[in-house]
């Protein structure tokens, strides 16, 4: 039986498009949450350096739409203590819409990486930031992306944390992309630490940048899912759809592969 969890639209879906854009095709497509993107140098549909006034809009728009913020994508490299700051402002602007996770990679998600540091520089960097989230009542889910590209080697990282305000956002097509691993054996090394998940397809070649909706791709969906089940792990799912290189051909085609994701997941018993 599949456990009851919360279906998150990542806006991350409609980059190079306006939030309101995705606000629209989200609402349109039957989601209730929703994951804003605050990622420097990629998707900005939120950032600390917007006005109060226009945040504050955003706000607005969300409420009409029925949508609620859970969760903010934020990436920062954590690995660099001149970035920290960064992430401070982005855990801030997440409590400012009242999400209850931030994401974020381990190191630079699209800009380029300056710093890299070792595994117990990392883990203090992270720890730093502990009584913030605290505060505000928030959880840091790492995500599986570049060099930290499986769940295992991510799960080294938030078990050496030691908090529970920290664990795995398991990206499932990351850790094809950049891991390489058999996701099946990678979700059992690390399904106890899995806190979130990027439910995200992946077609054509390993290294081939192509991510489309959800059923589109070759990820085994029904496993992941039956394996999250069997653990008790009921973690939200956000879906997130990033297309080829080339991107998605116009709006339109944004719009619809949320609702072709939307009807996938509704269709193996989710309730969005």
């Amino acid at each position: 039986m599949i456990l009851k969890r919360i279906i998150i639209a990542n806006s991350n879906c409609y980059h190079g498009f306006s939030l309101e854009e995705a606000i629209a095709g989200i609402q349109k497509a039957g989601f209730r949450y929703i994951e804003l993107t605050a990622t420097k140098g990629w998707t900005e549909h939120v950032f600390p350096s917007m006005s109060f006034s226009r945040l504050c809009r955003v706000q607005d728009e969300l409420q009409k739409a029925g949508l609620i913020p859970i969760s903010m994508s934020g990436h920062c490299n954590l690995m660099d203590p001149q970035r920290l700051p960064d992430f401070v402002d982005n855990i801030r602007l997440a409590a400012f819409f009242g999400c209850e996770y931030i994401v974020s990679s381990v190191g630079e998600a699209h800009l380029k990486d300056n710093t890299v540091a070792s595994n117990w520089e990392l883990v203090e960097n992270i720890r730093s930031l502990l009584p913030l989230l605290e505060k505000h009542a928030m959880k840091l889910v790492l995500e599986v992306h570049g060099e930290h590209g499986s769940g295992k080697i991510v799960k080294e990282v938030t078990d050496a944390v030691a908090s529970p305000l920290v664990s795995v956002n398991y990206d499932t097509a990351n850790a094809i992309f950049y891991g390489g691993v058999d996701l099946a054996q990678d979700l059992e090394d690390c399904i106890d630490s899995i806190g979130y998940m990027h439910v995200k397809d992946k077609a054509g070649e390993r290294t081939e940048w192509n991510f489309p909706a959800l059923g589109e791709g070759a990820v085994d969906f029904p496993m992941i899912f039956e394996k999250l089940d069997r653990a008790g792990n009921n973690c939200p799912l956000s879906v997130e759809i990033e297309f080829t290189q080339d991107g998605p051909k116009d709006l339109a085609a944004v719009d619809e592969a949320m609702q072709k994701s939307a009807a996938y997941l509704t269709a193996h018993g989710f309730s969005l």
